[in-house]
């Protein structure tokens, strides 16, 4: 690896930041106290301008180069945590009951805030960096706000670029891939009206629960024949509530669940054949149901010419093998989506080693990999913006 040595020399102060937003954690749009410090080191850094506010409680923060003119390009962190019980055990566990930093969101903040500091001290590079600050990437759509804010237009942006940690991956090691690299994520819930009644007549009932068995293993149906076996989606249940007792067959049931894929055509199929399983399953046996769907994150889509920058980057600090350059798809999905809709770009992935799963309990990012997402930045934003 090819560390810059004023980065490295920086890896204890950015650990330091991040295990404090690590024991400080904030959901979604309540990102306060993590906004009110990004805002203030970013000052203290020099940037040139700190704007905060973007997207209810984003920041974003512009560090103009020592050259001439040239673009502007996005780079983004995600500030909010999860509503989990940490159970790692750190000195520095969540102080927040019930929530906790479990998908290393404080470490995406903190590198990218060691990236800032750095370009803001050297400068080595023409046109103006961006550091976008979102909240409310855990199901809140803070990306989407961001924008609806004028985050693209009002900054100028025109390339915008996105990094996530991922445990299981060789620590330091990064993944990519041109199109396709996370998929859409949508949700939806059904509600059954049935007729309740005895347990023990059901013949004089319409039975909720069997309609929605029956329309649990009609849905599930969906991905195995109605998608091209060569293309990637997923469809799962996630609850499944109807009645409070043995000896009574309730009256309704509610199932909710979601929905993922990487092709938009796929998407519309996938909701249009929901659609008709849901009615007429209930219609077979002389019951009701309606179905909800809401479609929530869009495809992460990198063009292809901003993910070989973003390679070329990664591969510059650390080799061309250590860089995955055409990852599978996960099937998860990220909000950074709706900036990639808007102007083009790339995300990456960031090994972070042998960890707990993101979302997990005992899930804690790793600090060791702090040097190598900050050069990262800071090699994708000199290369892009080159004197």
């Amino acid at each position: 690896m090819r560390m810059n040595k004023r980065i490295s020399d920086l890896h204890s102060e950015i650990t330091e930041w991040r295990r404090d937003f690590h024991m400080h954690p904030e959901l979604q749009y309540e990102v306060q106290r993590t906004a009110r410090i990004v805002a203030e080191k970013l000052m203290e850094f020099g940037c040139d301008e700190v704007i905060i506010g973007v997207g209810r409680t984003g920041v974003v923060g512009l560090i103009r180069g020592s050259g001439e003119g040239g673009p502007v390009i996005g780079l983004r962190a995600d500030m909010d945590a999860l509503p989990i019980i940490e159970a790692t055990g750190k000195a520095y566990s969540s102080v927040t009951a019930g929530q906790m930093h479990a998908c290393g969101h404080d470490g995406h903040t903190a590198m990218l805030l060691g990236a800032a500091k750095y370009l803001a001290e050297t400068r080595l590079f023409n046109g103006t960096v961006a550091v976008i600050f979102q909240p409310a990437e855990e199901g809140g759509g803070g990306a989407r706000e961001m924008i609806r804010d004028g985050l693209m237009d009002r900054f100028n942006i025109r390339e915008v670029y996105g990094m996530h940690n991922m445990p299981g991956m060789a620590a330091g090691t990064f993944a990519i891939r041109p199109g396709a690299i996370m998929a859409a994520a949508d949700r939806f819930s059904i509600e059954i009206k049935g007729k309740g009644g005895h347990a023990a007549k059901p013949h004089s009932s319409i039975d909720p629960i069997l309609v929605g068995a029956h329309l649990v293993a009609s849905a599930h149906a969906i991905v195995s024949r109605s998608i091209n076996p060569l293309r990637s989606a997923v469809l799962s249940f996630g609850a499944f509530n109807s009645g409070l007792t043995d000896n009574v067959i309730p009256q309704a049931a509610l199932l909710k669940g979601t929905v993922r894929t990487l092709e938009e055509d796929d998407r519309d199929l996938m909701e249009t054949r929901l659609g008709e399983v849901v009615e007429h399953t209930a219609k077979v046996f002389g019951a009701t149901a309606n179905l909800n769907y809401l479609r929530d994150y869009p495809v992460t889509v990198n063009a292809e010419a901003n993910a070989e920058y973003a390679a070329l980057a990664a591969s510059n600090v650390t080799s061309s093998e250590a860089v995955n350059r055409n990852v599978e798809p996960v099937m998860g999905s990220e909000d950074f989506a709706f900036m990639l809709r808007e102007r083009p770009g790339a995300y990456i992935f960031i090994g972070a080693g042998d960890s707990a799963p993101l979302h997990h309990p005992e899930y804690d990012f790793n600090d060791e990999i702090i040097p190598v997402g900050v050069n990262y930045w800071v090699e994708l934003a000199e290369g892009r913006l080159r004197i």
